[in-house]
């Protein structure tokens, strides 16, 4: 993960070489473990979750304390499971590892433990294309990563083609998911080569 990454002025994450993104679910909430100043370290928010070739990134409504968003390699994402309570909510529920900067101790860093819950409208648009994309991600890793490198760079999932299966997707008409067609920031010329932790900044 990484604390308030990148964001245009219109909320849209600034995007990596390479990086395609898949789709936007507004109105979900957003609940995520081990934030620095949050109360107990816990933090939730409702916003959007923007969903790309290499990552999730949660754009909170209204910013709180230092938080604005939060991004989440597809690398580094694991134990995801989709519940369906009864009383409340449907919701994917999962941990991620930190992005840990090149000079800084892996054993600082905890896993985080975070929820995305589907308050507003259907998930079966979002689901769906969420685990095909992850599951896609991990394969394509497996082939070209050796099983020696200690450790994975999250933008190696830049190369998963996903053409194929953003063609197939399913859309469900109850599920206010948009999937972009084509990539919804033209004016982004700017393109990210480092994934590395840092304050929140907008960029023009």
């Amino acid at each position: 993960m990484a604390l308030n990454p990148q964001l245009f002025l219109n909320g849209m994450p600034v995007p990596f070489v390479n990086e395609m993104f898949v789709l936007a679910r507004d109105g979900v909430e957003f609940e995520i473990d081990k934030i620095p100043g949050a109360d107990g370290g816990k933090f939730k928010a409702k916003g959007t979750i923007y969903l790309s070739n290499i990552r999730m990134v949660f754009v909170a409504n209204k910013p709180g304390g230092s938080f604005t968003a939060f991004d989440m390699p597809m690398l580094y994402v694991h134990a995801e499971k989709f519940n369906q309570p009864i009383f409340f909510c449907n919701n994917i529920s999962g941990h991620v590892e930190p992005v840990v900067p090149d000079d800084q101790n892996r054993a600082l860093y905890s896993t985080h433990s975070f929820k995305i819950l589907f308050k507003e409208g259907g998930c079966g648009t979002f689901v769906p294309l969420f685990f095909n994309l992850i599951r896609s991600v991990r394969r394509y890793n497996e082939q070209t990563v050796s099983g020696a490198e200690a450790r994975v760079d999250p933008l190696q999932a830049a190369q998963t083609p996903v053409d194929e299966m953003m063609r197939h997707a399913y859309v469900d008409p109850n599920d206010p998911t948009r999937i972009f067609l084509q990539q919804p920031t033209p004016e982004s010329q700017l393109r990210r080569r480092t994934y590395q932790s840092r304050p929140v900044e907008h960029a023009t």
